[in-house]
């Protein structure tokens, strides 16, 4: 043969690609198998992790959905307490008036039972320490007989509802005398 009848047999000849021995096939898979376990580990603990944020979310939905009606009673509840504390106590002595006043004082009660059945209760602030987190100092007053810092008057009744602040006491704390 000639060369140039080679030549025309090579460029007619399929060409079949050369290949190389893979360097290790099993151990190429064993990898990829080890990855596709680590991105399913992974998966899973998103997973997992998106389930407990979302079943959290939900218990704080039911036990804080009542947060901004609570707000709304409470103004009812500081309305009727400022209504029994305005009673004269001639008139709760009077047979004419001593109904009604029962019948608010009654009223009361309920509402605090109510409150308190839903996880609402009221701050303690009298004689405390100022606690920036459930108390909002509107004033201070020379006051020789408590520490500065203590609470000496209440003007608004703080809650919390369970573990959350739902309105902060509003209150006068004492400072020394000048």
């Amino acid at each position: 043969m000639s060369e140039d009848e080679l030549k025309t047999e090579a460029a007619e000849a399929p060409e079949t690609p050369v290949e190389e021995p893979a360097a290790d096939p099993l151990g190429a898979l064993l990898g990829e198998l080890e990855e596709a376990k680590q991105q399913i580990l992974y998966a899973q603990a998103e997973i997992q992790n998106v389930r407990r944020r979302a079943e959290k979310e939900v218990q704080d939905a039911h036990a804080y959905a009542a947060t901004k009606f609570a707000r709304d009673v409470l103004s009812v509840a500081d309305n009727l307490g400022r209504a029994l504390d305005a009673i004269p106590a001639a008139m709760r002595d009077d047979e004419a008036g001593k109904g009604l006043v029962t019948g608010l004082e009654a009223t009361q009660r309920e509402l605090a039972s109510v409150l308190d059945r839903n996880g609402i209760t009221k701050i303690e602030a009298m004689g405390q320490p100022l606690d920036p987190n459930r108390h909002q100092a509107m004033m201070e007053m020379p006051n020789a007989d408590a520490e500065p810092g203590t609470i000496v008057m209440e003007m608004q009744s703080g809650y919390m509802i369970k573990d959350r602040l739902l309105r902060p006491a509003l209150v006068g704390v004492a400072k020394k005398p000048d």
